[in-house]
């Protein structure tokens, strides 16, 4: 999949390496990558880890995979470790938005890993997506690597969501790592006795934030989601101006004398707009959402 000339080295002293990641306490003396890391600037995707356990239950992964959905349709970039379980959904809700993901490996790029998310890993690649590692590409998957390379998956990101943390889980480390990076920290709760939460459930008690929705977690974060863009037909773009410059309610006649159209187009446009959400209508009048 992999070869060492579409891998890109980058050094903190590069104005591609990621801001967030150059004020932690050791960042990576360099990062190879793999596709096209997002943008990097205040004005840019706001960047969340998503990371649990790799021994994951159905609901954790369905979880991991529909939170990672809604928050790349609200216009977040979702960073995660490629490993399995909680980490492969939280990938996986990203690509099914067809958004872009990043995964944090603990091994060099020539070899992905684990092997079972190959497809993944392409799937990725091609939305534009990245797939960095600190460690040079042939570098094996050593077990201290993972730990080292938790403290890039938080420090990319503005916030951590855990889900599914046992006791002496590597994503308690990275939710330790971020409250250390001055970074926000949310967990997702679960059944008392389960012990996949074991260790989730204690870091609420130390203080990180409970979250159990998309939502909780882009309101905490002050972060608005993005408007989806709209196709819109010459018709439909020639009565939304009309609404725009009038700033009032319209009747039919009135939109058809003002848009100079026929009624069979300017019904069926006002129709494709009330259902595109863009317009409304009251008592026989059509104004604006």
């Amino acid at each position: 999949m992999t070869s060492i000339k579409s891998i890109r080295k980058i050094t903190p002293e590069n104005p591609a390496y990621p801001f967030l990641l150059k004020q932690i306490s050791d960042p990576p003396k360099q990062l190879y990558v793999l596709g096209n890391l997002p943008e990097d600037s205040p004005a840019a995707s706001p960047r969340l880890a998503i990371v649990g356990t790799r021994k994951a239950t159905p609901n954790g992964c369905l979880l991991a995979k529909t939170i990672a959905k809604e928050l790349t349709e609200a216009g977040c970039t979702i960073v995660s470790g490629l490993a399995m379980g909680i980490d492969t959904a939280a990938h996986e809700g990203v690509v099914a938005a067809k958004g872009k993901t990043i995964a944090v490996l603990g091994n060099g790029l020539n070899k992905i890993y684990p092997s079972q998310n190959k497809n993944l890993a392409e799937k990725i690649l091609e939305l534009g997506g990245a797939i960095i590692s600190e460690y040079a590409p042939d570098e094996p998957a050593f077990p201290s690597n993972f730990l080292a390379r938790n403290r890039i998956v938080s420090g990319l990101c503005i916030g951590t969501i855990v889900i599914e943390a046992p006791e002496r889980s590597g994503s308690l480390v990275t939710a330790r790592l971020a409250l250390e990076q001055n970074r926000e920290v949310f967990m997702i709760p679960g059944p008392a006795n389960h012990q996949n939460y074991s260790g989730s459930h204690r870091l609420i008690r130390e203080g990180a934030r409970l979250a159990v929705s998309a939502e909780e977690i882009l309101d905490d974060l002050n972060i608005k989601p993005t408007a989806p863009e709209i196709n819109l037909a010459p018709e439909e773009e020639l009565i939304l101006k009309i609404f725009l410059k009038d700033k009032k309610p319209l009747s039919i006649d009135r939109i058809i004398e003002l848009a100079k159209l026929d009624t069979q187009t300017v019904n069926k446009t006002i129709a494709f707009l009330t259902i595109k959400g863009i317009i409304k209508e009251t008592s026989g009048r059509y104004n604006l959402k």
